[in-house]
Formats: C-alpha cells, structure tokens, sequence
C-alpha cells in the first residue's frame, strides 16, 4: 500500500472531495503543506471552505481531471471502476488509497490515536470526547462524522499529539486504522447490504480490537453479548465501560431533569468518581459518556476537567437538535436510522415536556427496511403519531420489494396512529393541520427529512 510522508508534501487528488469524511481530511493534508485538488457532482459549503484554503475542485467527475502532476489519488467506497477519473487514475499507474487508507495514513503521525466505533453513538460519542479534549487545551486534530457545534464544523486541525476519528465499520474500512485507544460502543446487526451475518460483523469488530497498539487500551462496553468474545487474544489492555457493576467504570444513580438531562455518579476501577451531568437527554448518552471518561482518564485527564468538558457538550447537529417551535410546538431533529436508534431516541424524546409526540420518519435504505422491518414498527410505536416518509435510497436502487407502506402497516398493527405520505408536501400539509400548541414533533432519518422541520420554522418567521 502506498505510504504518505508528511515531511515531503506532495499532490493529492480527492475523488469525492465535497464528503464529510474526505473534505476533513484533505484539509489535514492542506495544513500539512500538501497540495489538494478534487472533484465532485456539485459545490457545497465545505467544497467552498476547502477552496478558501487553496484547494483546486473540478465539477463534475471527469478523466480530464487526472493530471500529470498527480502523486495519489484518494476515493471513498461510493467510488466504483467505471468512475472516468477512476479508471482514468488506474491507467495511468496513479497509486491510489481509499479514504480509510488515506486516514489510516494520517494516524500514524500522532502518538495518541483515538478510534470511536460501534453500530450507534459514534458521533456523539467522538465530540463529547472532543469537548473535554477542548476544555483541557489540549488542541486535539479531530474528525467527526457530523458537525460538532463546539467548532462548528467536522474537522479541527490541531497542533498536538492527538488524533481522534469515528470508525466506521461499513465495508471494514475501520480495519485500515491502528488506533493507541479504540472504543467499541455496541455492536448489532447493520449495513446487510455488506455484511453477511451478525457473526461477520463480531469478527470484524474482533479484528478492529486486535489492531489496537500494544501499549494502548480497548474501551468496550460490557453490555455487548459475549464482549469478552470481540476482545480475545488482543495485546492492548481491555477496559469495560457500563451499567453492572462489575464494570471498570459505571454508572449509578441516575437521574433526569425537566428535559431528560442525565446526571449519575461514576465508579472508575473501585473508586468513588462523584457525580456527572450531562447536557443532553437520554440513557444511552449516559453510556455515551462512561466511554468518553474512559478515555479522557486513559489520557491523563482530571475529573474535574472532564466534568467540565461533559456539561459543556450540548450534542451534535442532527442529534436530538432542538430546532425551534412552529404552532407553540417544539421541534427537534435527529439522526437515528436503526431500530436501536430510534428507540433510544424516542426513549429520550418521552422525558421531554409535551402532550402529544410526532414522528416523521423517513427511512433509510430498503435493505435495512426490510431486514428490520419489525423492530422499525416496534421502537416507532413508542410515538403517539407516526407519519413517514418514502424509503431515502442512498446509494441502493428499489429492487427489494419493501416500501413505506409495509411499514405504516406495521405500526397500526401495533396500535399506533400512522399516516405515510409521497412528498414532504404532503407531510408538512398534514402536519400543519394537526400540530397543536405543546406538542412535540421529532424528524428522524439519516436522508434529508431534516428539511421537513425546517420549512415550518420558516414558516414562523
């Protein structure tokens, strides 16, 4: 594999430039004196950020692109063969490195690594870490698969020692990454349309903690089936963050405010740690947290300064976001596309003051539809009104015989209301009829549902 020196800049080419993922690293590459070029479909505020530091972006995708000057050529699973600047880099003998090579790469040159996965929390979790790494002045070089509001963006180019990255397990590309601290939040069943089973996915979770350095330290939740399974034979230390109590760190006592906010007490090895409160609603952010402390006392960090750090951290865009009130009602936006998601969510949404709750759900490819049909239906349940959206395809075409419809029916079977509708028109129709003064309205989904919420705040203007 090709190996990138930072001590001898050279010309990248990002093929997808304008992702999340692939913007923030090339702009670590920038910091570093690397000269960046790039393409993409179209322009976006981060491919416009990326031009202010001095980066060269081409639209659309084409071969003419690939120039001579080239040294590497990154690009991103989206990317396939017949891609003209793909297949136009290959002829010519280009090295080439996917994104998780290329961030793998990156890594290396920091002696304190940080790897945030699991099926759930990564975001959350990466930024609540990264906020107590802010709050102790640490300057951390970060990248974060969502905006975190405590820089407003998803990258932050720092000039320590420390590296922190989620680790995403869709297509192994977290098996590219030797991470010092690796974090295992949960592992379940997720992205069937790569992975065969749930027993495929343990061994690359498996993999992912023996690729942990040596003298560095697996942060695993306990309350994984078998967790002791995913940490077998490793060489780094194994650390367990949870709820038992047998449990290197756990949680207890725990307790809401008005909004959902947790505050709990936290052992840590035997000793008593005193009370955290957090900034944000629900259980599983306490879980959430008892990973972040792990690793900020791994770190050196007081509890003071993770204290601080923790209830300073007001969540991630699209993580349970407030967005506003429209009609006296309070809206709220949030990521979750996996049952589990979902129901920790609205778990967290049912401690929040209101009368009724409206979901809008749009769900997220047909073959996790289809594979979780059910328990969609059963963590939806939990609303009193469900109104869903046509299945968001990313990157799949509409072959698996699954459709919104099937899961509408699913939800009345359980005794919820539920109403799915073809435009977000329509949606905002039916929910401008019906919304009342106290309510509680949640979009959810990893697609653009998003925009729902915000064109009744316009609205209100």
């Amino acid at each position: 594999m090709y190996q990138i020196n930072f001590d001898d800049p050279i010309h990248v080419h990002f093929i997808g430039i304008g992702g999340i993922s692939m913007s923030g690293l090339a702009e670590v590459l920038l910091d570093r004196h690397f000269t960046v070029s790039g393409s993409d479909r179209a322009e976006n505020d981060l491919i416009r950020h990326l031009e202010k530091l001095g980066a060269k972006v081409s639209f659309p995708q084409r071969a003419v692109n690939i120039t001579d000057d080239i040294d590497c050529v990154v690009y991103t699973a989206a990317i396939h063969p017949d891609n003209p600047e793909f297949a136009e880099a290959k002829s010519r003998g280009i090295p080439m490195l996917t994104r998780a090579q290329l961030l793998g790469e990156i890594m290396k040159h920091y002696d304190n690594s940080i790897a945030v996965a699991g099926t759930h929390g990564k975001t959350t979790t990466s930024s609540m870490i990264s906020q107590i790494l802010l709050e102790g002045k640490k300057d951390p070089t970060l990248s974060i698969g969502g905006i975190f509001k405590a820089i407003n963006s998803n990258i932050h180019v720092g000039s320590s020692d420390l590296f922190l990255t989620e680790a995403c397990e869709y297509t192994n590309s977290f098996l590219s990454l030797f991470a010092k601290y690796s974090v295992i939040l949960n592992v379940e069943a997720e992205h069937l349309d790569f992975f065969k089973d749930i027993d495929d996915i343990r061994n690359s979770f498996h993999q992912f903690a023996k690729d942990t350095k040596a003298d560095g330290a697996v942060i695993i939740n306990d309350e994984i089936p078998d967790y002791r399974q995913l940490v077998d034979g490793i060489d780094a230390r194994v650390i367990t963050v949870g709820f038992n109590e047998g449990a290197d760190y756990h949680a207890s006592d725990i307790s809401y405010d008005k909004t959902g906010e947790a505050s709990f007490e936290v052992t840590g090895f035997g000793q008593d740690l005193g009370q955290v409160r957090l900034s944000v609603p629900g259980r599983h952010n306490v879980g959430n947290a008892l990973a972040a402390i792990a690793v900020a006392r791994e770190l050196g960090f007081d509890m003071d300064q993770i204290r601080a750090g923790l209830a300073k951290f007001g969540g991630a865009k699209r993580r349970l976001e407030l967005k506003g009130k429209y009609h006296g009602a309070t809206v709220i936006d949030d990521y979750a596309h996996h049952p589990t998601e979902v129901r920790a969510s609205l778990e967290a949404a049912g401690r929040y003051p209101h009368k009724k709750l409206y979901v809008v759900f749009q769900p997220h490819t047909y073959t996790r539809t289809k594979a979780f049909l059910d328990q969609f239906a059963d963590a939806l349940s939990q609303a009193d009104q469900v109104v869903l959206a046509e299945i968001f395809p990313a990157r799949e075409k509409d072959i698996y015989g699954v459709h919104s419809a099937d899961l509408c029916e699913k939800v009345r079977e359980r005794g919820t209301a539920c109403e799915v509708f073809p435009s977000f028109d329509q949606i905002e129709e039916f929910l401008q009829k019906n919304i009342a003064d106290g309510d509680l309205l949640i979009t959810m989904g990893a697609g653009d549902v998003y925009k729902i919420g915000e064109d009744l705040l316009k609205q209100e203007l």
